[in-house]
């Protein structure tokens, strides 16, 4: 028998029969920016709001709006801690399971929005502002100490002599 998952750090069920033209206003308290900073692996989540109006589209909701939140995260370069500002246009749609067909291919553009499946009468909107969240950090951002410690350890080096050294004279070859 599996241990039951804990719930989300960042938690807020909507009754789906509760959904009117108003948008929802999330801001997670200090504790689960906290928990959420952690699940993230960066240093600390400052501020974070989403905006998200729901739409009942027969058994799927649309949930459209926009998160901002102020962050802060090591450079990929220095590792030191730098501030980030993000701010990322939400689109969702929770879907019933099994609303595919099992060997249905298919083709989502950059423009359409991600799927969520949900069963019952209840969307987690809180967890799916985190997934959000976490999609819009960049894990490879730079600080602004990364140049400087590109030149402190040598990583700016010289392209001819890196591991792609090889690859980039037979290119020149051709």
């Amino acid at each position: 028998m599996s241990a039951p998952l804990p719930p989300p750090e960042f938690s807020r069920l909507i009754d789906l029969r509760q959904v009117t033209d108003a948008p929802f206003v999330l801001e997670p308290d200090a504790a689960e920016r906290r928990k959420l900073a952690g699940r993230f692996g960066i240093s600390a989540v400052d501020a974070l709001r989403a905006e998200v109006k729901l739409v009942r589209e027969g058994d799927k909701v649309s949930a459209s709006g926009r998160l901002v939140a102020d962050i802060v995260q090591a450079c990929a370069i220095s590792g030191e801690d730098f501030p980030v500002h993000i701010d990322e246009p939400i689109a969702l749609r929770f879907v019933p399971p099994g609303h595919h067909a099992p060997d249905e291919e298919l083709e989502i553009g950059a423009d359409e929005c991600d799927e969520i499946e949900f069963e019952g009468l209840t969307i987690d909107i809180g967890e799916a502002v985190a997934q959000t969240l976490a999609l819009a950090i960049d894990p490879f951002a730079e600080g602004p100490e990364a140049e400087r410690a590109r030149i402190e350890h040598n990583l700016a080096g010289d392209p001819s002599s890196g591991p792609f050294a090889a690859l980039a004279a037979l290119k020149q070859k051709d």
